[in-house]
């Protein structure tokens, strides 16, 4: 009340599911006594890219001034529990001064990590008492996922604040403890429980847990150039460039499937490589694209994209995978070495975009075999309508376990070119097992 900070303790459920687009609106009301509310603003924001920001943590600034900030996490898979509790305060510090007395109330606080490092989020706020420094508050419930995230050694706040008509209130005092340490401090006129649970369980993250606790998703793109594309000066091939801005199915597939992996992507920079082309008369199986190693973004890649025929090449063949995915898991595990010197972690999603059937099943199967072991996923997207019944196979041959770690995904653009939202649940509806897996 009266604040143009506010904390608010409410938390919402939804559900999420990787690949499809989940945006929840958040709009901010001055509450008015009599009369309709009034709006101080509004922010649209999408679940993918709040959990790819550092603390699941995103902000966005609202038009009519401010800055509301978002924070989402996993829902816990067991119930912890609630803590029951009820709290009374003695011969509390008066800050109100000598004409009045305080009306405390108080705060419990979980410790989380947000954007900015650790920080307190209260996740109880009870109701103040009118010119009481002995104040007995009302016995309240709390969710221990909430509180402690179903750890009563985990450290949390207790704080008490005056309360005041202008929303400015004043500390009266705080200190930092734990469930257990409540509970073991349980005098008469407070009482307290809490619900145990199987704590010795095993515990197996998830795909959340993973990028919740600072795993990098990252992408790789690897694009077919072949002469069996056709010529892409040509209206009808499959990498014409349409003078009118409209996507040919390579950057259809590129901008759906790419849009979702990239919300994941801390710095948006990714490496993009062509296959199956000629340079100075020579085959090339795994060429740079664009200026640099690493392109910023989506809007990036579809610029060097289209930029790279203007560069000598010669569309050739014939298709061969295995080099790209030797560079990509290469590059997966030199990516995770290098994030574990910072105490953290790193995968790789592979995308390959082609028109037609590799030239080597054996070649590939081997390549694909000798990359298992690192952390990368390999999503092989079929563009056109030509005979993709090898790279099924090669999808079937991981799946089932005549290889390493399944790591391949194959799906055919043109069955879900119409819905973006279906190709890209297709596409990427093996990754969190696959990571998880790793």
């Amino acid at each position: 009340k009266n604040s143009l900070s506010p904390k608010w303790t409410a938390h919402f459920d939804l559900d999420y599911e990787i690949g499809v687009l989940n945006r929840i609106n958040v709009s901010i009301f001055d509450e008015v006594r009599k009369g309709n509310n009034k709006q101080m603003g509004t922010a649209m924001f999408e679940v993918g890219e709040v959990l790819g920001a550092r603390g699941n943590t995103k902000a966005k600034k609202l038009k009519r001034g401010g800055t509301i900030f978002v924070r989402i996490t996993k829902a816990p898979e067991q119930d912890a529990g609630e803590l029951r509790l009820q709290l009374r305060g003695i011969k509390l510090k008066n800050v109100d001064g000598f004409m009045g007395k305080s009306d405390p109330f108080f705060e419990l606080s979980a410790k989380v990590d947000s954007a900015g490092g650790l920080t307190w989020q209260p996740v109880y706020r009870s109701e103040h008492i009118n010119n009481d420094l002995n104040p007995k508050w009302a016995a309240l419930t709390v969710d221990l996922n909430r509180l402690c995230a179903g750890d009563l050694d985990s450290p949390i706040l207790l704080s008490v604040w005056d309360w005041e008509k202008n929303g400015k209130r004043q500390s009266m005092g705080s200190f930092e403890t734990s469930v257990n340490g409540l509970l073991s401090s349980v005098t008469n006129g407070a009482s307290g429980s809490a619900k145990t649970v199987d704590l010795a369980k095993a515990f197996v993250p998830s795909f959340v847990d993973y990028l919740t606790g600072g795993c990098e998703l990252e992408m790789c793109v690897a694009i077919d150039f072949t002469g069996s594309n056709g010529d892409p000066r040509k209206p009808g091939t499959l990498h014409y460039i349409h003078p009118d801005g409209q996507l040919n199915d390579y950057e259809k597939a590129l901008t759906a499937i790419g849009s979702i992996v990239d919300r994941y992507d801390s710095d948006h920079k990714y490496p993009v490589l062509g296959f199956g082309a000629k340079y100075g008369g020579v085959v090339q199986h795994c060429f740079q694209v664009g200026p640099s190693a690493e392109l910023d973004g989506i809007g990036g890649i579809l610029d060097a994209y289209r930029q790279v025929f203007r560069t000598g090449l010669t569309m050739s063949g014939p298709t061969v995978f295995a080099e790209v995915l030797n560079f990509a898991a290469a590059s997966a595990r030199s990516r995770q070495d290098e994030a574990r010197r910072s105490n953290r972690q790193a995968y790789k999603v592979l995308l390959i975009l082609t028109d037609g059937a590799v030239t080597s099943v054996e070649e590939t199967k081997h390549a694909l075999n000798a990359a298992s072991d690192a952390p990368l996923s390999v999503v092989i997207v079929g563009i056109g309508n030509a005979d993709f019944s090898s790279m099924q196979f090669l999808d079937d041959f991981q799946s089932n376990g005549e290889s390493g770690r399944d790591i391949c995904q194959f799906v055919e653009f043109s069955k879900y070119k119409h819905d973006k939202s279906m190709l890209t649940r297709e596409t990427l509806d093996e990754i969190p097992a696959q990571l998880v897996g790793y």
